[in-house]
């Protein structure tokens, strides 16, 4: 991973376009993703990875799924949805079984209603392997800024690359850790819409079972030609700019949430936050 450190938004916009630059000289076929974390100390960890039970403990995708279909008669019953998904535990068993991991979560058309639902989880707040991305760096930087404060000194906005590669080649091996990333074509919450949202999980076989283990461990490697994360670390002092300039873009917690929270929270950040007039 790199990581820079820059003294405002411009030089991170300039940043953008250097990369994107780069890209384009190397044909890679792969597409930037970007991430907006609040505070530049935290790590890159899944919701799944900050609880303290599982901090030190690699779940297997049987034991995750376990979780996923208990609480699912519940969230139906609340939500009035329904998700069909591999039954525990012999459908997941088998498909794990019966298809090449990592590549099957790619294709496999059986493994499409799980996607869904697990994606339905990550953006209401169940605990999840999935790391969250957006193909918008400005919805990243939304992200990165909407709740700092000028204390917290400096936020970050990750940029992930999958492969430099013209046809998107990665290589791995099962006893390493490896990052599978999730496209966006899936039928699951429109906020998975709104926010432009893709995943990524990084797992591993060990023994006979494959488990989640924290990306950092896939990024240690540093491999120039593929999994490449960059780190730009931003003045939290930039963050009523910043936010300025993403509402002129209509970027902004009601068009990312669409909820009445979310209207809650535009409101305040347009008529007092942002406000340039007296009242």
């Amino acid at each position: 991973m790199q990581e820079i450190n820059l003294n405002s938004w411009e030089e991170f916009e300039e940043q953008l376009k250097r990369l994107e630059n780069e890209r384009l000289q190397k044909k890679s076929s792969s597409k930037f993703l970007y991430r907006g974390q609040e505070e530049h100390n935290w790590k890159l960890l899944t919701t799944l990875e900050r609880l303290e039970r599982y901090e030190k403990e690699r779940l297997s995708l049987v034991q995750y799924h376990h979780l996923i279909s208990v609480v699912k008669p519940q969230i139906e019953s609340f939500t009035g949805l329904n998700w069909n998904i591999l039954k525990y535990p012999e459908g997941i068993k088998k498909w794990l079984k019966d298809n090449v991991i990592p590549d099957a979560f790619g294709w496999s058309t059986e493994f499409q209603g799980t996607y869904s639902y697990m994606a339905y989880l990550r953006h209401y707040g169940f605990p999840s392997p999935f790391l969250d991305w957006t193909r918008s760096p400005y919805i990243a930087a939304y992200f990165a800024f909407r709740k700092t404060s000028p204390c917290q000194n400096k936020v970050s906005i990750f940029i992930y690359l999958e492969s430099t590669s013209n046809i998107g080649l990665k290589c791995g091996s099962n006893n390493k850790p490896y990052i599978r990333r999730f496209g966006p074509y899936v039928k699951t919450d429109r906020r998975h819409f709104l926010q432009q949202s893709q995943y990524t999980i990084c797992i591993i076989l060990e023994g006979n079972e494959w488990r989640y283990v924290p990306h950092e461990e896939a990024f240690a490697r540093c491999d120039p030609n593929q999994d490449v994360l960059w780190k730009f670390n931003i003045p939290s002092s930039e963050r009523l700019k910043v936010l300025k300039l993403l509402e002129s873009y209509n970027i902004n917690a009601l068009s990312l949430f669409g909820s009445e929270e979310s209207l809650m929270e535009t409101m305040t950040l347009r008529e007092i936050q942002l406000r340039d007039n007296e009242l």
